[in-house]
């Protein structure tokens, strides 16, 4: 199945399409955001622009900055973001913002509906969860998760239309007392797969919410990455940049809940 296209052509190359491909670019009632009592939910077709422009809590500032650098401005008015997560690039640019809202795919089929949360949809390098009678119809975020500011950052070889050689999502929420009632930080491209960082999150939990956050941030924390080599940068650069990027990412987040705005404000 087909909506953007914009992973799908250019991975053809020269080669003819092989496959029956459905397009399902004109299922109107898969585009667009809502809510629901307990969720905010994303359909299948939302494009990268749609998010941009989308009316969200400061939360979700980290997928709209994803979403600002998800190729050009042709490609964010085309791609989706079922496509984003469907691709399962390893540099998919919206999972770990994502990621660190909680968000859970719903995949439904004839028999029935499921919901995988993000890490057990996403099983590796372009595979997923998705069965071959399924389809990606949205993706929601509970709202207990839609809570405090959060931030995006990637590093790449240039500022724009470029491949991440590591991304960082970081979501804080601080409690009236000035300290750290939740944190979720998750890295990209750097593992088959986002990676959450568990030990981190528990660490900055009750930390105070000041400049020296940061400085919380040890290498042990970014033990479950396993960067690669590859063009884009070594493994050891890849280490060596994680760190420093989810140290910026968090101080972000501090500077957004300081001024109440956000990113897209």
């Amino acid at each position: 199945m087909l909506a953007g296209g914009t992973d799908f052509y250019p991975a053809l190359g020269a080669r003819p399409v092989g496959d029956n491909v459905l397009d399902i670019s004109r299922l109107f009632g898969l585009r667009g955001l809502s809510e629901t009592a307990d969720h905010i939910v994303i359909g299948a077709r939302t494009t990268w622009t749609d998010i941009i422009g989308a009316t969200l809590p400061p939360a979700f500032d980290a997928l709209r900055q994803a979403a600002r650098d998800v190729g050009s401005i042709q490609i964010q008015n085309r791609a989706t973001v079922a496509g984003n997560l469907c691709n399962a690039s390893p540099a998919a640019d919206g999972v770990p913002a994502l990621m660190v809202l909680d968000a859970e795919v719903e995949l439904r089929s004839r028999s029935g509906t499921r919901w995988l949360a993000l890490d057990a949809f996403l099983l590796g390098n372009r595979v997923t969860a998705l069965r071959t009678n399924e389809l990606l119809t949205s993706v929601r975020v509970p709202k207990r998760s839609a809570t405090g500011t959060s931030s995006f950052y990637k590093l790449g070889a240039r500022r724009y239309l470029v491949i991440s050689i590591a991304m960082v999502a970081a979501r804080l929420v601080i409690d009236d007392a000035g300290n750290i009632a939740d944190a979720a930080v998750c890295v990209g491209a750097c593992s088959a797969v986002a990676r959450r960082l568990g030990a981190l999150e528990a660490a900055l939990r009750g930390g105070r919410a000041d400049g020296s956050l940061p400085g919380l941030v040890r290498p042990e924390h970014l033990a479950p990455l396993a960067p690669i080599d590859d063009v884009r940068g070594s493994a050891a650069y890849r280490r060596d940049a994680a760190l420093e990027i989810v140290r910026r990412a968090i101080a972000a987040a501090l500077d957004d809940s300081a001024d109440g705005s956000g990113i897209a404000a």
